[in-house]
């Protein structure tokens, strides 16, 4: 890139959600996602993304925690997020104690962002109530920063303590989730920093007002303006014949669950493959393409590679991220 240009982050995304799979098919799909994970760490990407979804016909990632410290101990420099987890559906006491372990695994290299999640099927399937997510939320998050101190606290009338100690101080990377204002407000009243699901500057705005009411401090990580998630090709044309399915069957299974007034910055209306391709959410590009994108963007922006999309072939996953590690990322940091 030019001189005083500033790269943008470098993700790699990965769901493992694709079409129904025997179990040996799924576990080579896992095995790989570590694997590219770790090839990712050598070549100096900058951050493994992740998420939590249950009860799909499709396999999105429902354990995001598990997989965070696969490649937590087979990386030692790269970042993992976890985006989001579903934080209302687990026992507040042993996500603590997991999210410390983690923290001490990866030296503080995991970030969780914490949302309420969107579809009632989940909440049903882990015995929650739908309609109190929000107390259960403020359970959880209250719970976390308490059991993080290592000192004793009252939990549900009784005195707990809960250890390991986190490595990071005061306490592992946490940020509020969500695409709205209670979920701001949230934010605010704790003093935890905020993600938008979409580049919402209003709610950025707003999430500050609420800082500086409730006397806090925080932050905000806004998503950039264009979000898109990539896969890299020497023939575009080629290979949206070949796979554009895969990445069209994420797109229409992610789609159905949002509800019409939802925002994410990852949303498609395609129908078809055609469509998804015009609409720029997914994209197939060239090296010299990527590059391009990170031009424009520059230190705002995001490449995200989403390289096992909708159950892409591994094979042709691994041909994606070997073209962004070979060709696109030396002319971002050169």
């Amino acid at each position: 890139m030019s001189a005083g240009t500033t790269a943008p982050t470098t993700v790699v995304r990965f769901n493992l959600a694709g079409p129904p799979a025997e179990p040996d098919v799924l576990s080579a799909r896992y095995r790989a996602a570590v694997e590219m994970a770790e090839y990712a760490d050598a070549h100096g990407l900058g951050m493994i993304q992740t998420e939590e979804h249950h009860a799909t016909d499709n396999g999105w990632m429902p354990a995001p925690l598990t997989f965070a410290g696969a490649v937590l101990g087979t990386t030692r420099r790269i970042g993992v997020t976890v985006s989001a987890l579903i934080t209302p559906l687990h026992d507040p006491l042993r996500l603590a104690e997991d999210l410390a372990v983690l923290d001490l695994l990866g030296a503080g290299r995991l970030v969780s962002v914490a949302g309420l999640g969107y579809r009632p099927e989940e909440y049903a399937a882990h015995g929650k109530e739908w309609r109190n997510r929000g107390a259960l939320q403020d359970e959880v998050l209250r719970t976390l920063l308490d059991a993080w101190t290592g000192e004793p606290f009252r939990y549900q009338g009784r005195t707990v303590k809960v250890t390991p100690r986190p490595y990071s101080r005061p306490h592992p990377p946490l940020l509020i989730g969500g695409a709205s204002r209670p979920a701001a407000r949230r934010a605010a009243r704790l003093g935890l920093p905020f993600f938008p699901s979409a580049h919402l500057p209003e709610l950025e705005r707003y999430y500050h007002e609420q800082c500086a009411a409730a006397g806090t401090a925080g932050w905000v990580l806004q998503p950039p303006r264009r979000t898109c998630l990539l896969h890299l090709s020497e023939d575009p044309d080629r290979s949206w014949a070949e796979y554009g399915g895969h990445l069209l069957y994420e797109a229409q299974r992610y789609a159905a669950w949002q509800s019409a007034g939802a925002r994410s910055a990852v949303r498609s209306a395609a129908q078809d493959t055609a469509a998804l391709r015009a609409e720029g959410v997914y994209r197939i590009v060239t090296p010299d393409a990527a590059v391009r994108l990170a031009q424009e963007d520059g230190a705002q922006g995001a490449l995200i590679l989403h390289p096992l999309c909708g159950g892409m072939p591994v094979e042709e996953g691994w041909r994606s991220l070997r073209l962004f590690a070979e060709r696109v990322l030396p002319r971002l940091t050169g």
